[in-house]
């Protein structure tokens, strides 16, 4: 049997524009379901979260360049990518291996998968 506890979730979106990550949105939820709900949740709640979605800027490099989403995606593939998000998890004191939906925004349409 899993013991649920009470943790903070995000919906978390990718705003793409033109092939570059140009930032970053979350919106948390704080829930003790199990994780199987949680992610069913924040799938339910993917597109009604993006307008209500706190911003984050995205990095850029010593250039002022933002990071072409091919580039997020290897980090994605490697795990890695979490490391972009540690602004959002600091502001909402997320646990240590969050449950997250990443959503991709691309040239401000949704791309919500179900």
């Amino acid at each position: 049997m899993q013991n649920n506890i009470s943790e903070t979730i995000l919906n978390i979106y990718l705003e793409i524009e033109n092939g570059f990550v140009i930032g970053f949105k979350a919106k948390p939820y704080v829930s003790d379901e199990g994780d199987q709900e949680k992610i069913k949740f924040l799938l339910e709640h993917a597109k009604h979260d993006y307008e209500t979605a706190f911003h984050f800027d995205a990095p850029q490099n010593e250039k002022g360049e933002f990071m072409r989403y091919n580039s997020f995606a290897k980090l994605e593939r490697r795990g890695m990518h979490f490391q972009l998000f540690e602004e959002m998890f600091l502001k909402f004191n997320v646990p240590e291996n969050p449950l997250i939906c990443v959503t991709p925004v691309v040239d401000g349409k949704l791309l919500i998968n179900k």
